[in-house]
């Protein structure tokens, strides 16, 4: 893991200890389908995960209250399901799962962060979305690719207001199921306050201007747009304070309203690779995300769609439902 140095910490470890996964690992394996009522699950959760100790558990509460905490936590030696089914080849929850421990310990961290969150633009408003390589959309720069390297990116929402950057998650937890075959992906996160002392002063000028127009989540384009490209309004790709900027950036693709914009993006990508942490997920981790701190990206794979895939599982988490409210949906309050 490298990163150039800052004057904060922008990557974090937490370590749970046999005794502490084991004692969580218990209540998790008789819990039921969490989704089946989310509220009740989330509450009898907090319970659960109030069992970590007390310097760990702040280490995450901390991670979603404070500006200058670190941007990205790789949480270790979590508890997993005693036997899994085959990975899901077309990006829907498996069938056949048995017990539900992924699925809580993703929501467990999550209810740490702020308030798991739906969208009916990805994953259909499922508040699980299960991440895996899909052969229609291998080379694509979306959740499903598998041959592409995953560009460096926020999970962006589309919106009717023409901002993608205001109602999409704050922070994002990923929850490895099942490692890739040959254990070759790799997660990467630059963060904001690195990305920045890295750029030539001119390029992050030129980056923190509303110069630049994001595409809205593949997902959207492919299932109600037919294909074509729906662009937000012009926004900045880095804002905010030097000491705590923020940025925003699609995966689906930004476009520079200039030349020396465009330039300005590649020379972006460039340093994400340089100054990025990197982590390959096994069972056992998850890692929390700050999807405004920084930008996070993934290693292409080699994916047999044979059912023994790379098999994550994600959660959108908003600090606040309230400042969304506009945009929910009718009958589930979670949903937006």
């Amino acid at each position: 893991m490298t990163s150039k140095e800052t004057l904060v910490s922008t990557f974090a470890e937490v370590v749970l200890d046999d005794e502490v996964r084991n004692t969580i690992g218990r209540d998790l394996r008789s819990f039921p389908n969490p989704v089946d009522d989310i509220d009740r699950s989330l509450a009898m959760l907090r319970v659960t995960f109030s069992k970590l100790p007390i310097d760990q558990l702040q280490t995450i509460l901390d991670f979603g209250r404070h500006v200058d905490t670190p941007g990205v936590a790789l949480v270790r030696n979590l508890p997993v399901d005693p036997e899994l089914p085959e990975t899901p080849i077309d990006g829907e929850p498996s069938k056949d799962k048995k017990t539900f421990v992924a699925e809580t310990v993703l929501l467990g961290l999550s209810q740490l962060l702020g308030e798991p969150v739906g969208f009916t633009t990805e994953k259909s408003g499922r508040l699980v979305h299960d991440v895996v390589p899909v052969s229609a959309g291998a080379r694509s720069q979306t959740n499903q690719s598998s041959h592409v390297f995953l560009n460096f990116h926020n999970d962006i929402v589309h919106d009717e207001v023409g901002r993608y950057d205001v109602s999409n998650p704050d922070f994002l937890v990923l929850n490895c199921v099942r490692q890739d075959g040959n254990k070759e992906a790799v997660t990467y996160y630059a963060d904001g306050r690195d990305i920045s002392a890295a750029l030539d002063p001119e390029v992050l000028d030129v980056l923190r201007r509303p110069l630049f127009r994001l595409n809205a989540p593949g997902s959207y384009v492919r299932d109600v747009a037919n294909g074509a490209d729906v662009l937000s309004d012009l926004v900045p790709v880095i804002s905010g304070p030097a000491e705590s900027p923020e940025v925003a950036v699609s995966a689906n693709g930004v476009v520079g309203e200039t030349v020396e914009a465009e330039q300005a993006l590649e020379e972006l990508q460039r340093v994400c690779r340089e100054v990025a942490h990197q982590v390959k997920l096994e069972p056992g981790t998850a890692l929390l995300i700050n999807n405004r701190k920084g930008l996070h990206a993934r290693s292409q794979f080699f994916a047999r769609h044979n059912g023994r895939d790379r098999w994550l599982q994600r959660t959108y988490i908003r600090r606040s439902l309230w400042t969304i409210r506009y945009r929910g949906v009718a009958g589930d309050r979670r949903v937006h």
